[in-house]
């Protein structure tokens, strides 16, 4: 089939390599504008671009699909369908409609839960125990069209959003193969999503990821397993901001925030407005990230002291 992929990210990744590795003509990929990134600002391409390129296929990378430069260069690659996967742009209605077989995308939750920017992180922060993969033919709306198909898999109870990441992207490559074929055979009916049923999953900031120690072990620990790798929930440390990357809910009651007990052997255990918290990963401020353990090695605490949003 004749395809433009668009995606960013790597979750969009393993989507498109599945696209090339099932033999499906690749006319063009669209993927975001190259952004500066780490401490030296290095202009640096997307991942799906660097693939892409790879690969020889040619990439495009529009500033807005909004106007009639991107219908131009539709007309001229001429695709049978658009795939998408994690784009990071609305596509307009006139894009939509362009494929003989439309748009088609794969999203990282179980539609109608988790609509939005950071479905994968919003199912690790909200305790859900199952999510999945939805494949649905586009629409106007914000993640709202028909589904074609989903697949389902269990959270770990430790697991992360990265970790949860990576395994959905794989999931997602295997269903929208599966689903492209489909279509190749004839015209796939799609099930309507129920509206009343969904919810948000709206963008992660920094604000965000400041840890409210008056909730119980079990929503700070979700909290911090949803926001790693990014942006990390954080608290504070006498004043200096301290990121958590890691817990592990334990026995123990105090003042929310309140450190019970900081010890080298023992690690460092922190109330909550319900259970403990026993920290694992942090990274101080100007410090690298390492075990708690070996931090407090070089650095006391006392306990009683509280830790702050």
């Amino acid at each position: 089939m004749r395809i433009v992929f668009m995606g960013t990210p790597d979750f969009a990744v393993p989507s498109l390599a599945r696209l090339i590795a099932d033999g499906h003509e690749l006319c063009g990929v669209f993927t975001q504008p190259d952004k500066p990134q780490g401490r030296r600002q290095l202009l640096t391409p997307p991942p799906v671009k660097t693939l892409a390129l790879q690969q020889g296929i040619t990439v495009y990378q529009p500033k807005t699909l909004k106007d009639g430069a991107v219908l131009e260069l539709l007309a001229r690659l001429d695709p049978e369908l658009i795939v998408v996967a994690a784009y990071g742009k609305l596509l307009p209605r006139e894009v939509l409609e362009y494929p003989r077989l439309g748009c088609i995308n794969a999203h990282g939750s179980l539609l109608p839960r988790w609509r939005g920017a950071a479905p994968i992180q919003w199912a690790v922060i909200a305790g859900d125990q199952i999510t999945g993969v939805t494949i649905m033919q586009m629409d106007e709306g914000l993640d709202t069209g028909d589904m074609l198909a989903r697949c389902e898999t269990r959270i770990g109870e430790r697991e992360t959003a990265g970790e949860l990441f990576v395994r959905l992207s794989q999931d997602a490559a295997a269903l929208l193969g599966e689903t492209v074929r489909r279509m190749e055979a004839g015209p796939l009916v799609g099930t309507p999503q129920d509206g009343s049923q969904s919810c948000y999953a709206h963008m992660l900031n920094k604000e965000l990821a400041v840890i409210d120690w008056t909730k119980s072990a079990h929503a700070v620990d979700c909290l911090i397993r949803g926001l790693n790798p990014w942006p990390v929930a954080s608290t504070t440390l006498d004043g200096a901001r301290m990121k958590v990357y890691s817990a592990v809910p334990a026995a123990g009651s105090g003042a929310p925030g309140e450190v019970l007990e900081a010890d080298p052997r023992r690690g460092m255990l922190v109330a909550c407005g319900e259970g403990a918290l026993l920290l694992g990963e942090i990274q101080a401020s100007g410090g690298r990230r390492m075990r708690v353990n070996d931090w407090l090695r070089g650095h006391t605490v006392e306990a009683g002291v509280l830790l702050g949003g």
